[in-house]
């Protein structure tokens, strides 16, 4: 070390919205310091995707701090405050914020908050000595006592698929910019982002349109999001508590059910589009556009005139179409980021290659209780259908600092009422039993005995998962 090195108690690598949460929050913690770093020279979210139209499918007020922190500076609230548009944006009586001024909040925060670092990006972290290195290319090393993993998941191309200026990732479209017009266009995936891209080229004047317009789904449908309050029950710290005292089977189960509770349609979006098709096909006289759910596409093939995009059916018939473009709106993926590398080897991974999750979103790896590695959007499997989502992600980093302050630092909403869906009893009661302090409940008794699709080879030998 030297006199220019960084020395902080809680280091963050990355600045999604998850880890920029968890910066929101510890500012405010005292006798905390903490520094969080971000490869890229700005923030922003999806910015590949941003398009005008494109609205958050969660509350704002589910933003950086507010559901357990309302009078922090970080809120969404006051950022509107701060930028002079708080009354025009309650006049505007929205039903929810675009993505684009969600985004333009992530780069205020970001840009306010003293602990983070743009343009910082982490070659190397290690543990040496009781506590972790960060080392840089442009800066002095970091030493911390614990890490914050929030660099968020990679873009998902499926195998078969080989990319280049006429096949990319959904992620991409917005930098790439493609030409479309007069051009056949594939789009793959049915989630939001597809459904997004192809409302985008559906309202193209004609001068600017594709020939035509192929969309593919893997589901069955073009489904849209399980909405309303008994389904916003399953993005409470009280379904979140019950959902991890279930066995993994019971997990799986539960994830599968709540598919379209996160992963569907916005309404808005699939009503635009079918109003675009009605209008295309009966008033213009327009039969270029096709749409196919249930298909699985096996490849995409360059030809010699673009590329063929092959896919098959539920009851196993192959079938062709022909693209110029083809655009993967494939969803994403895990990952775990290369500068953890010199820590492989101590790290539990689960099957889909995040990290392996404990309690108080602790990674299982064998280092000392002292020194946590703390895993953000890592827990789909271990921490249900919200962990990906906004929802939560105030909420989870409170229990993070409290976990890491060893004290109540924030409180988690927890009632002496009776919760409005009694999700789990404890057993040997004869009524409901509040919990009394609001910690995310134990499953590190279902983590002794693994399924045989549980962490990997790497997880080593000597972690404690119990």
């Amino acid at each position: 070390m030297n006199e220019r090195t960084i020395m902080v108690d809680l280091a963050g690598i990355g600045l999604g919205p998850f880890n920029l949460s968890l910066a929101a929050l510890a500012d405010g913690v005292k006798g905390l310091s903490s520094a969080f770093f971000e490869r890229r020279a700005s923030v922003a979210w999806h910015a590949g995707l941003t398009f005008s139209d494109a609205v958050l499918q969660t509350s704002p007020l589910k933003d950086l701090v507010t559901p357990v922190c309302p009078t922090s500076p970080w809120s969404f609230l006051n950022y509107l405050v701060e930028n002079g548009r708080f009354f025009d944006f309650m006049a505007a009586r929205f039903d929810t914020v675009s993505r684009q001024e969600f985004s333009d909040y992530l780069a205020w925060a970001a840009d306010g908050l003293g602990s983070t670092h743009l343009d910082a990006g982490v070659e190397e972290a290690d543990f040496v000595d009781g506590q972790f290195r960060l080392r840089f290319a442009n800066r002095p090393d970091c030493f911390c006592r614990a890490v914050a993993v929030g660099t968020g998941h990679e873009p998902m191309v499926p195998p078969s698929v080989t990319t280049g200026p006429d096949c990319f990732h959904a992620s991409q479209y917005l930098a790439i910019k493609p030409n479309i017009a007069g051009r056949r266009i594939a789009v793959i995936g049915g989630g939001q982002s597809g459904a997004e891209i192809v409302l985008h080229l559906l309202q193209q004047d004609y001068d600017r349109s594709p020939a035509s317009l192929s969309w593919f789904s893997r589901r069955d449908g073009f489904w849209t999001l399980q909405e309303g309050g008994l389904v916003d029950q399953f993005f409470t710290p009280d379904y979140l508590a019950a959902y991890r005292t279930m066995a993994p089977d019971l997990q799986a189960r539960a994830l599968a059910s709540q598919k379209f509770a996160s992963d569907g349609l916005t309404p808005s979006t699939a009503d635009g589009i079918y109003r675009l098709l009605y209008q295309r096909r009966h008033l213009h006289g327009r039969h270029d556009v096709s749409l196919f759910p249930g298909r699985e596409v096996v490849r995409v093939q360059s030809s010699g005139h673009g590329r063929t995009v092959v896919s098959e059916t539920a009851n196993g018939e192959r079938e062709t179409s022909q693209a110029d473009l083809v655009i993967l709106a494939t969803g994403y993926r895990p990952a775990i980021p290369s500068c953890l590398d010199p820590l492989a080897e101590r790290l539990a991974l689960e099957p889909d290659g995040a990290l392996a999750l404990g309690d108080r979103y602790r990674a299982l790896w064998d280092g000392p209780d002292a020194n946590p590695i703390y895993g953000l959007n890592q827990g789909r499997r271990s921490y249900g259908v919200i962990d990906p989502q906004l929802s939560m992600a105030a909420w989870r980093s409170a229990v993070i600092l409290n976990d890491f302050a060893g004290h109540r630092v924030y409180d988690l909403g927890e009632t002496e009422e009776r919760p409005m869906v009694a999700w789990q009893r404890q057993a040997g009661d004869t009524g409901w039993q509040p919990r009394m302090n609001g910690s995310v409940t134990s499953t590190d008794s279902q983590l002794t005995a693994w399924p045989a699709h549980g962490p990997s080879r790497r997880r080593p030998q000597s972690a404690a998962l119990s």
